[in-house]
């Protein structure tokens, strides 16, 4: 996959050049293509924005160098912009776009785009009911969301389909050694060795965790008999402690 960023502030880029990813990047997993879209400016003094007609405090970015510097891409693919009127970004948009070859993100500043940016790409898209001071930060998220998806990435390929959200519940807990510090220790079906068990257990740490942290998830999650069950049993535990 190669991702292209259309950015006024490449440098911000750096942490996605490091560690998992960064090893992703040196072994050609995928490409990062940051391009500075005030390098595509007609203006002598390379202006990306203008004050908006109608008046309104703030500037706006133009059109001209952003339709310039996507022109430039060879291979577009999916265009993204970040800004608070998109659509939530979560764990199903990140898996849909790790199936796609190429991406193409605008980073924004400022009051926003030429609303003929907006009608440039195909998803707008939001990290949360809050502003930024521009996109880049939101973008990285989403590309790291994205990219750790890919095969080769993460060292363990079940990784990413164990964690929280992949199936629409939040993830188990883990341990580690050792199995008792201080007092505080690791649950005995853990280290029993009774694979089925510890299935069960982690699927019902799961719907717990899930129960207490983010009900708010099982209004989309579809629950088995079997884990209608579960819950009530969670519940009961719940209510008697």
């Amino acid at each position: 996959m190669q991702i292209n960023v259309l950015t006024l502030f490449p440098d911000m880029f750096t942490p996605l050049q490091t560690s998992m990813l960064g090893r992703g990047l040196e072994d050609n997993k995928w490409q990062l293509n940051l391009v500075n879209f005030r390098d595509f400016t007609a203006d002598v003094h390379h202006h990306v924005d203008d004050a908006p007609y109608g008046g309104g405090a703030g500037m706006v970015l133009q059109i001209m160098p952003i339709k310039r510097a996507l022109d430039s891409l060879k291979n577009k693919g999916k265009v993204i912009i970040t800004a608070p009127q998109g659509k939530i970004f979560n764990q199903q948009v990140a898996q849909n776009w790790a199936r796609e070859e190429n991406l193409t993100f605008i980073c924004g500043h400022y009051e926003g785009f030429d609303q003929r940016v907006y009608d440039m790409a195909d998803e707008v898209v939001s990290i949360g009911d809050y502003v930024l001071t521009g996109g880049e930060l939101p973008t990285m998220s989403m590309i790291d969301a994205t990219i750790r998806l890919l095969p080769g990435i993460l060292g363990n390929a079940a990784s990413p389909i164990d964690e929280s959200f992949s199936h629409g519940l939040l993830e188990y807990p883990q341990y580690t050694r050792p199995e008792n510090f201080e007092g505080m220790k690791v649950p005995a079906v853990l280290t029993s060795g009774n694979h089925q068990k510890i299935a069960e257990w982690r699927h019902k740490e799961a719907l717990k965790v899930t129960y207490l942290k983010r009900p708010d998830l099982f209004e989309k999650y579809v629950m088995t008999t079997a884990e209608k069950k579960m819950l009530s049993e969670i519940k009961a535990e719940i209510n008697k402690a």
